[in-house]
């Protein structure tokens, strides 16, 4: 009797011990609070560093809280979790790219964050035009971290010394090319070139349509003559000397210090506004902003998201999932660590209280994509699954084509062909 006495008492305690040690990483698993969260994200060591900031602000104002990090380079971070996908292991809270997010939605990989809008997550101060961003297929996949607007980043001095006092007036594509020849003629590149899905996207918004059409499963325009007026543009920018060659554009893709702009060598670029302060930084001179060209400018511009904050699907303690990130879209502290980085805050009452902390470049942003919100239209549905392996045709026929191997119509042709193959399987 004794021995089976024992041996029950150390049965029960085994099962206590148990049920205790399985409450990591759970709500209240064993009758306590403590919770453990999971986030990662890519960036720069300096990214890196000020979320760790706001990571341990959010573990001091709530101690029962314990967060472990990953973070990589932006390659690397796809790298790694399309393994942890598979296993069905994702962090709770993950950064999402737009050219990704459609695909770990449809997979199955993301919580729909709708019921957890106006709860855990306010947002009665962002845009619907911003908010409906993370929206794909009906369902709200993602939080944009901060948003971004598409512009011209110039230097006034070099814009003045290529012959002109100030950017046109409503600018429109042909209003472009002319100050193109203008600026080549001074010596000047007018610009380094174009990414040619984003432009080129947003050229086709002008005109009514888009990259993709809605369901994903297709190209999103039927008329080839758009690319060919489009791409044909881009290629006698080239030809002209108003823009620089493949072969010299290569050689600084990516490095802000050896860019046009900051050599002295080009008036400006064509990119996101949240890209402004790296350059204004490097070039250590005045730089401003200009509109995209037209006609129908509000058409083709939206505000995009530079990332999205989402929850994953396998995630145990997806409540405080949505409660890290109503913090980082609302709470002050946090937002004057962040200062703008992951683009310009969504929340209204956030871009007004750290406005007097932020850098006069950042300042600059901020007033830029104020200026261009009201004149923003909704955004098309984020990039569909393959929208990589398209954006890598597209880029190889352009510059095919500004190399002068291929003609704008044959480009044309080749890109429709690779990309209805590649969003047929989306069908």
């Amino acid at each position: 009797m004794v021995k089976k006495a024992i041996f029950l008492m150390m049965a029960a305690l085994l099962v206590f011990t148990a049920a205790c040690s399985s409450g990591g990483g759970t709500e209240g698993a064993s009758g306590d609070d403590s919770v453990t969260l999971r986030i990662a994200w890519w960036g720069s060591d300096a990214r890196h560093e000020y979320t760790q900031k706001v990571i341990d602000l959010y573990k001091t104002k709530n101690p029962n809280v314990k967060i472990d990090v990953e973070y990589a380079s932006f390659d690397d971070y796809w790298k790694k979790l399309a393994p942890q996908a598979a296993a069905n292991q994702l962090p709770d809270i993950v950064q999402m790219d737009i050219s990704y997010i459609s695909q770990y939605a449809q997979n199955g990989q993301l919580e729909d964050l709708a019921p957890y809008l106006g709860n855990q997550i306010k947002v009665d101060d962002v845009s619907e035009n911003v908010i409906s961003t993370g929206v794909i297929n009906g369902k709200q996949y993602g939080v944009p971290a901060g948003v971004n607007v598409l512009g011209f980043q110039y230097d006034p001095a070099l814009l003045q010394k290529a012959g002109a006092d100030a950017m046109p007036e409503n600018m429109t594509w042909e209003s472009y090319e002319a100050l193109g020849k203008q600026a080549a003629e001074k010596g000047l590149y007018l610009d380094g070139g174009v990414a040619p899905d984003i432009f080129f996207h947003y050229f086709l918004r002008t005109k009514g349509h888009s990259l993709y059409n809605a369901e994903g499963t297709g190209l999103g325009y039927d008329d080839d003559q758009l690319f060919v007026e489009f791409f044909g543009l881009m290629r006698r920018m080239i030809e002209q000397g108003a823009a620089p060659t493949p072969d010299v554009a290569n050689q600084t893709k990516g490095i802000i210090e050896e860019s046009d702009l900051v050599k002295g060598k080009g008036v400006g670029i064509w990119q996101w506004s949240n890209q402004f302060v790296a350059v204004q930084q490097v070039a250590d001179r005045p730089l401003e902003f200009a509109p995209m060209p037209g006609p129908d400018m509000e058409k083709g511009l939206y505000m995009q998201p530079s990332m999205y904050w989402g929850v994953t699907s396998n995630s145990k303690v997806k409540e405080e999932a949505a409660k890290f990130i109503d913090f980082w879209v609302n709470d002050v502290e946090a937002n004057k660590l962040i200062k703008g980085e992951r683009g310009v805050p969504i929340s209204g009452a956030i871009k007004e209280a750290i406005a007097p902390e932020l850098s006069d470049a950042t300042k600059q942003v901020f007033e830029f994509v104020a200026a261009m919100e009201p004149k923003a239209s909704p955004m098309s549905p984020p990039p569909p699954v393959g929208s990589p392996e398209v954006i890598s045709s597209l880029a190889d026929v352009v510059e095919e084509l500004n190399f002068g191997k291929i003609t704008a119509e044959q480009a044309a042709e080749t890109f429709r062909k690779n990309a209805e193959s590649v969003l047929a399987n989306n069908k």
